[in-house]
């Protein structure tokens, strides 16, 4: 795809998403952007709360609770397997969801995906430890973690498509990086809550039954999300392709299985979507999870520290990401990106040596500038991507290239930091994993054509270089 934004529809031609008589316009009431942002953020902020509260139950609770072991680090280490084990599911929800997301719509999958988050994280509140259940405690736990990685597969991919697709062309990033601060909003509530439960309860009366709040909270805010998200209308740009494709069907057009086409006809724009997570994912999951563990365990500091510490960061993070989202919109997605993953690959090194100064302060400035550059990485993101596939293997190819992302980046990356850790008893090593990361992110996205401004109605064709787009056919029309 050139750098020039394809030109789109006119309003008001026929076939146009959100004409009148177009399948937009009439299926059923229509949702501004402002609501369907609303319904995304909400939704993915409880998903994510779910998925890391995992996380940080995994550096305070699940090592003792769950895997005890002589070595604290060794059962922290086996309870980030389990960690990863979540990601490992990732994938196949991706597949899972992204087929029946282009086939069935947007709109139902994530309502799906966030009745099994919201069950699983709720079920692990309920869960009898390895000194009630032995053996079976933690083989219930990992496969409830199963479920969390298999549904949070589908949700990235489904929350900003359907935001993408609702927007315009001119402010995709801003609107669609929305659903992003899902992630940080996610993080805040579950640290938040963690952090909340430390601060009034003793670490007795926290060990034997408070850890287990946040995770029954789960299902009070799953049934907030559901409600809201029932209400959204599917994607205008969804409803036309499906509408062009029942009438190709009409005439004998054969129709692949999505994720087929995405392998045949856009590998090349999966393993860009990797490269792009790369650094972000791994980056995230050091600066957040394993924090906690080097701040509690290598430097004997106490957990509210650590959790008050990614609180404030979160904070910051959850409010900044829309704004490089917005910077994208305006110089694109690769420069923003790219500030973020050149960045990181600097601060790496900085980071720890500011953790190790054991202030306060200066570990809350460590993180949040971290943060910061994560978010320079992640906010252009859901658009950066969405702007990859075409809309009938949108939602696969989004969720194939992120998840995919997710299982050599993120699901890795705190067993690798505890390892090193564990290894060198130095921060050293890990700052380099760190910094190695975005190097990978800054090269991908180096060599990544921008998307800024595509046309998600239209085309692409993937044979020629540079990858041409075509407008569409109007919606309905029969042409041989």
């Amino acid at each position: 795809m050139s750098d020039t934004p394809a030109t789109a529809p006119t309003p008001g031609t026929p076939g146009t998403p959100g004409t009148p008589g177009t399948p937009a316009a009439s299926s059923g009431r229509s949702t501004g952007i402002a609501r369907i942002v609303s319904a995304s953020l909400i939704g993915t902020t409880i998903e994510w709360y779910d998925f890391f509260l995992y996380g940080s139950a995994a550096a305070l609770v699940f090592n003792t609770l769950f895997f005890p072991t002589a070595d604290p680090l060794v059962g922290t280490l086996i309870a980030f397997i389990t960690y990863a084990i979540g990601f490992a599911a990732r994938p196949l929800g991706g597949v899972v969801f992204g087929h029946f997301g282009d086939k069935i719509g947007r709109k139902r999958l994530l309502v799906v995906s966030l009745l099994m988050m919201g069950g699983a994280t709720f079920a692990m509140g309920l869960l009898p430890t390895y000194e009630t259940l032995g053996i079976g405690a933690p083989i219930l736990l990992t496969v409830l973690r199963l479920v969390q990685g298999f549904a949070l597969g589908g949700e990235w991919g489904g929350a900003v498509l359907i935001v993408s697709e609702h927007g315009g062309d001119k402010q995709r990033g801003f609107w669609a990086s929305w659903p992003q601060a899902g992630a940080p909003g996610g993080n805040l509530l579950a640290t938040g809550v963690l952090a909340l439960l430390a601060a009034v309860q003793s670490e007795e009366a926290f060990m034997a039954w408070g850890w287990r709040i946040p995770f029954l909270l789960s299902g009070v805010l799953v049934l907030l999300g559901l409600w809201i998200r029932v209400s959204v209308s599917e994607s205008p740009v969804f409803l036309a392709a499906r509408a062009k494709a029942k009438a190709e069907a009409a005439r004998g057009v054969k129709e692949e299985a999505p994720v087929i086409e995405v392998f045949r006809r856009s590998w090349r724009e999966v393993l860009t979507a990797i490269g792009t997570r790369f650094g972000e994912n791994i980056s995230y999951y050091v600066l957040t999870a394993f924090l906690l563990v080097y701040v509690t365990s290598h430097l004997d500091l106490p957990k509210s520290t650590a959790l008050n510490a990614v609180l404030i960061a979160s904070a910051v993070h959850f409010v900044t990401i829309p704004l490089w989202g917005a910077l994208s919109d305006r110089i694109g997605r690769r420069p923003v990106t790219l500030i973020g993953s050149v960045g990181m690959a600097l601060w790496a090194f900085a980071f720890f040596a500011l953790l190790d100064s054991k202030s306060f302060a200066v570990i809350t400035l460590a993180v949040t500038v971290g943060l910061l550059l994560h978010g320079a990485m992640y906010g252009p993101q859901a658009a950066f991507i969405s702007e990859m596939f075409d809309t009938k293997v949108r939602y696969s190819g989004a969720s194939m290239g992120s998840q995919l992302a997710s299982i050599v980046a993120g699901a890795l990356a705190p067993i690798i930091a505890v390892e090193l850790l564990k290894e060198y008893d130095s921060a050293t090593p890990v700052a380099l994993y760190l910094s190695l990361a975005a190097v990978v992110t800054t090269v991908t996205v180096a060599l990544a054509r921008e998307t800024r401004g595509r046309d998600l109605t239209a085309t692409t064709m993937t044979t020629g270089s540079p990858r041409a787009t075509r407008q569409p056919e109007p919606v309905g029309t029969d042409t041989a």
